[in-house]
């Protein structure tokens, strides 16, 4: 039975749905304000791993993800771009879901923006508002978290013990330090709408409760992002919904995932030290960088390094290898074993280190029986099914130099020729400058195969 580990609760839990068969998931999606980078790709794999492999097990998955595109950031960016606020989160967006196929990352059920739910949260507000949950102030409207016994339960920190930081509001007029802004008055030059307490728009937080509750109801299964929205992010989105809609949890699951960092600091676009997605899928490939992200528990921290992504991406290789020409559609039944211990390995909190090692054995089997002339379609076909679980291609990548290849298939070929006249030293210098030039270059029965190194 699978088991996940909830941020609220601490430890791993037992997963039972809401509805039997049927999983409602809401991962927080970015702020279109700018490029996303491989850090938010983590999180996003992540969490495409974690609907690819419920889809496996049979369930029906509802997977619903935001985009927040009226922010701060935003707003600033428009104005040092000099384009419109929504043109510009419009092209992010874009981008971002272009950076997301390719590195076959499914496409959520839904995409909801923050700018098309205004109605939608002035008439949340205005419920929180009537229940004593919140209180306007001058155009801006706050959520009370005194009147929410159980704030601070997702962060597991007492009100006393809180301190406003980044990206919450510091207001000396507010009832409590801690109070949130569920909506801000409108600003000279801001994009606003109008509501009850005047022209603005919605705070950061409401957004997520507004947007959640319509596209999946008042509770989700799962809800999903990294660990640097457990505060106040996550925190504020359980207070406003559940004092909303009167049902608790809000998640029953909530899964966040580990940081990527760049020479051990947080990858970041505030702090500039980020590698964007499409240079490093071009420069290794997406399967590549899924092994690099799967190599290592979700939950940790991971340190992205050129030797590490370089070892995934040979990995990869040798995964494409093993199933590049294979029967598909096989039958699998010999590899029961291999199939009960990756569904084992998942099961465990999605341990993705040991079922990429399942992985590793069914492609070492595959080119064993191919190699020894028998049939490796099995194996192959296994492979091939466990890998799509885990959103890998498994196709043979080569890095883009299309004006060089043609000249790599004359040299590999004078190499054919040189051996044929039995100039083998001369044969041998080819292949070793190709090597040089990073060209590997593989004789077997079948003929000879040449393919980039990374």
């Amino acid at each position: 039975m699978l088991h996940i580990y909830n941020t609220l609760s601490r430890r791993e839990e037992p997963f039972e749905t809401i509805e039997p068969g049927v999983v409602r998931m809401y991962v927080c999606g970015p702020t279109v304000y700018a490029s996303s980078h491989i850090g938010h790709a983590l999180s996003y794999i992540v969490f495409d791993v974690v609907r690819r492999y419920l889809e496996y097990k049979g369930f029906n998955v509802r997977h619903v993800q935001n985009f927040t595109d009226v922010d701060d950031k935003i707003i600033n960016r428009s104005r040092e771009l000099g384009i419109p606020w929504d043109e510009l989160s419009a092209r992010y967006s874009d981008e971002f879901l272009r950076d997301m196929d390719a590195l076959n990352v499914k496409r959520a059920h839904e995409y909801p923006r923050a700018s098309a739910v205004i109605e939608d949260i002035v008439a949340d507000i205005a419920r929180l508002i009537e229940m004593g949950n919140a209180y306007p102030l001058d155009g801006d409207v706050y959520f009370r978290v005194l009147s929410d016994p159980d704030y601070g339960k997702l962060s597991h920190r007492r009100l006393d013990e809180m301190n406003a930081g980044a990206r919450v509001e510091v207001d000396e007029r507010k009832e409590h330090p801690m109070d949130f802004a569920l909506w801000k008055g409108a600003k000279p030059g801001e994009p606003a709408w109008d509501s009850p307490w005047g022209p603005g728009r919605p705070g950061w937080h409401i957004e997520c409760t507004s947007m959640s509750t319509r596209s999946l109801g008042p509770q989700l299964d799962i809800h999903g992002g990294g660990n640097d929205l457990i505060f106040p992010h996550h925190e504020n989105e359980i207070a406003q919904s559940e004092q909303l809609t009167g049902k608790a949890p809000f998640a029953r699951y909530w899964m966040h995932n580990g940081w990527l960092l760049l020479n051990n600091e947080k990858m970041a676009k505030s702090e500039g030290n980020v590698l964007s997605i499409d240079n490093v899928v071009e420069k290794y490939g997406a399967d590549a960088y899924r092994i690099f992200v799967l190599s290592s528990h979700y939950r940790r921290p991971l340190n992205f390094s050129e030797e590490a992504v370089v070892s995934a991406a040979t990995v990869a290789e040798r995964l494409a290898t093993a199933v590049e020409g294979a029967e598909v559609g096989a039958d699998t039944t010999a590899y029961a074993e291999d199939r009960a211990e990756f569904e084992a390995a998942m099961d465990d909190d999605f341990n993705t280190s040991r079922a990429l090692a399942v992985l590793y054995r069914l492609a070492t089997e595959s080119n064993r029986l191919r190699s020894s002339e028998q049939d490796e379609s099995g194996a192959a076909s296994l492979l091939r099914e466990l890998g799509s679980v885990l959103g890998l291609r498994l196709e043979r990548w080569e890095v883009s130099a299309v004006g060089v290849e043609p000249f790599v298939d004359l040299l590999v070929q004078i190499r054919k020729e040189l051996r044929g006249a039995k100039q083998f030293a001369l044969a041998d210098r080819v292949r070793d400058g190709l090597r040089e030039l990073g060209v590997s270059v593989e004789d077997s029965p079948q003929g000879t195969k040449w393919r980039f190194e990374r």
